[in-house]
């Protein structure tokens, strides 16, 4: 026994679990904290010793009508489903198809990163851990909002993207490397991603209502539509409105977060996880060795004290696993991940070493709620004495937005009344960043017009704000903005345009910053 075991059993002894059942009365709070933090839609799940003891709706799936949230009403749930990803992968494993550490160009000899070393030594666990060298959010351009591109183009896309630092030292979350998993299964199985998910993971783990595709959700009557606030100076500061419900990942990040569930399936997701790969009726999803595999924290991540009140939720060790957050918290050991699409969000606790398990999801993207209950619920099972997390990140949130509004109209108090430096027309044109592709500026009766063209229905006008800087104003005022700056040679002719987005707190997927623009004319060449 190490000095680390000794140090650690007496603490998680500590942490014993309080209570065999939910909070008394916890229907009635979840219900008080949606009203109070107008989330339309709640539900949760909670397993203990293999046995589900809440799996419950509240509010309503839309709002202004009536249908209520049930048990059995599937949500969006975002990253969460990462590690249904990497599940699906541990399947294969145990079919002797593939191993962790095998060179993924074994499997796909077509695969390309921008460092051809990379190229030869990335293996299936590298995809899964974030530790790639890619920086944060690196591609996801070319699926938020609703990518075009098939999973295996946006593969290919991958051979473009320079690296933000060295194969394996750092930590920096992506989605793309959960596209090349995706497309991985596919190479390896013979089936999608997706008929691979619906029918290895999702039927054989008995998720019934589970769903895999855009129109297996749609064609569920009993789902969650999402909401978000967007009529504000920064996104959440406004009353929630429903989003269309193409408002998604594109298809090829499905693997990366693109599943959908309910209160019951999500109880028995937590009770293959709390039973390491087997199933409530008997035989296995995956085998003991691929769950501890699964759970092995591999990259270290860099820790950011929570501010203020949420102090306490700081763990001292933060590791990523496959498909996994392995984290510490008051001694206690937390396996958990949180998933976001546009307009709805997913957080899941499982605490193994007292065999309980929780789900909370919201069908939009009030925080308070979603981490409020199930922080709410973990310190109940580890016998913690209540500390009011829907209140203290309802402060946190507010105090984020406040900020997020002082930044922006601090940057939009005083523009420079100069420019631009040419006549309209000259801004016209096809500009292309490797990776990404083209972004197309338009002229028409009404001025600048600009089309991701990546990106269906990503367009919208440009409007000067300053110098050779424009901003846009998507038609889908659900985009988040970003500015556009047109840099000149020498000579007077647009040499690049780069841009960034105009909130300080924009999701990082919207990684404007990566794009290194330029005219057609000069790249073809």
């Amino acid at each position: 026994m190490t000095l680390r075991h000794v140090l650690v059993v007496p603490l998680l002894v500590l942490a014993a679990p309080a209570s065999a059942d939910p909070p008394a009365g916890i229907q009635a709070k979840v219900e008080q904290i949606r009203q109070q933090t107008g989330a339309p839609g709640i539900a949760v799940a909670v397993v203990e010793h293999g046995r589900t003891t809440l799996a419950k709706g509240w509010g309503v799936r839309k709002l202004g009508e009536a249908a209520k949230v049930d048990a059995d009403t599937i949500f969006p749930t975002g990253s969460t489903g990462k590690a249904f990803t990497a599940a699906a992968l541990a399947i294969l494993v145990d079919q002797g198809k593939l191993g962790w550490d095998d060179k993924v160009i074994d499997h796909m000899l077509w695969f390309r990163m921008y460092d051809p070393w990379v190229t030869r030594e990335i293996t299936v666990r590298d995809l899964l851990v974030h530790h790639s060298g890619l920086g944060l959010g690196a591609g996801d351009l070319l699926f938020v909002p609703r990518g075009s591109l098939s999973r295996k183009e946006t593969v290919k896309r991958l051979a473009y993207i320079k690296p933000a630092t060295s194969f394996r030292a750092s930590y920096a979350y992506d989605n793309i490397l959960y596209a090349v998993a995706g497309q991985l299964i596919e190479e390896v199985s013979g089936q999608t991603w997706e008929a691979f998910m619906a029918q290895e993971v999702l039927k054989r783990g008995g998720m019934k209502t589970a769903t895999a595709t855009p129109e297996a959700r749609w064609a569920t009557r009993d789902r969650a539509l999402p909401h978000a606030r967007i009529g504000g100076a920064v996104r959440g500061d406004a009353a929630n409105s429903v989003l269309d419900e193409r408002e998604e990942l594109g298809r090829a990040a499905a693997p990366a977060g693109g599943l959908a569930l309910s209160a019951n399936d999500l109880a028995q997701w937590l009770k293959i996880q709390l039973a390491h790969g087997a199933l409530p009726g008997g035989g296995r999803l995956f085998s003991e060795a691929q769950a501890a595999e699964m759970w092995k924290g591999v990259t270290v991540q860099p820790i950011t004290p929570y501010p203020g009140s949420l102090a306490p939720l700081t763990p001292k060790f933060s590791t990523y696993a496959l498909g996994w957050e392995v984290e510490d918290y008051r001694g206690a050991r937390i396996i958990s991940h949180g998933g976001g699409v546009f307009g709805s969000i997913t957080h899941i606790i499982l605490l193994p070493d007292q065999d309980v398990g929780i789900a909370v999801v919201v069908n939009s993207e009030d925080v308070a709620a979603l981490r409020g209950i199930a922080h709410m619920l973990a310190d109940h099972y580890l016998g913690i004495p209540d500390q009011d997390w829907p209140a203290r990140f309802g402060a946190f949130m507010q105090q984020r937005i406040a900020a997020g509004k002082t930044a922006l109209s601090t940057a939009k108090a005083a523009p420079a009344k100069t420019g631009p430096s040419l006549p309209l027309v000259r801004y016209v044109g096809t500009y292309r960043d490797p990776w990404y592709g083209d972004v197309a500026v338009t002229s028409g009766a009404n001025g600048l017009r600009i089309d991701f063209r990546t990106t269906p229905d990503m367009a919208g006008k440009l409007v000067h704000w300053q110098y050779d800087t424009f901003v846009t104003r998507f038609d889908d005022t659900s985009i988040e903005p970003a500015y556009v700056t047109f840099a000149l040679d020498a000579d007077g002719k647009i040499a690049r345009v780069v841009m960034k987005p105009e909130s300080p707190i924009a999701d990082f997927s919207y990684n404007y910053r990566d794009l290194d623009l330029r005219p057609v004319a000069e790249t073809s060449k």
